[in-house]
């Protein structure tokens, strides 16, 4: 199960990996598209780890496409997020800081379905995911992509 530790500097105790995430609005940019999560049945955006040889936004569509079933396009970079007070910790014992790349990105086709990394997924509000167990380290991505500015974050 992935869980979230949070501690002063945790970073310090675990690997740091490069990963990225995809915010996927509805056709009226009022929900975006959340997957649960097979290992804690949490929510999040699609996304994931780095392979080798691949750039973020190569990463990020593949994890897009894996996760979902569907193809997209990177519109923007959100955001980079690499919060060294907080480490992902694994079932099998890995912790990683993440330095993650949050990417608004377009669908150009595929078809939206399970994979064996998800159980479920929809299209949801600010409203309704509010009331979501939504990843923490997910919700100022989601919160930074409404804001739609036009420069990124760095947090």
């Amino acid at each position: 199960m992935a869980q979230i530790i949070h501690g002063q500097r945790i970073g310090r105790t675990a690997a740091l990996k490069v990963g990225c995430a995809a915010v996927i609005f509805d056709a009226a940019r009022e929900c975006i598209l959340l997957t649960r999560r097979e290992d804690n049945g949490r929510w999040c955006l699609p996304g994931g780890g780095l392979e080798p040889g691949e750039d973020v936004s190569e990463g990020c569509i593949r994890e897009v496409w894996e996760e979902t079933g569907l193809h997209v396009e990177i519109a923007r970079l959100v955001g980079v997020y690499s919060s060294p007070h907080m480490v992902t910790e694994y079932r099998d014992g890995n912790r990683f800081q993440f330095v993650s790349f949050c990417f608004e990105a377009t669908i150009t086709g595929g078809e939206l379905q399970l994979s064996n990394e998800t159980t479920a997924f929809g299209y949801f509000s600010k409203t309704a995911m509010a009331q979501m167990d939504v990843m923490e380290n997910h919700v100022p991505r989601i919160a930074d992509a409404y804001l739609r500015e036009v420069t990124s974050f760095i947090r």
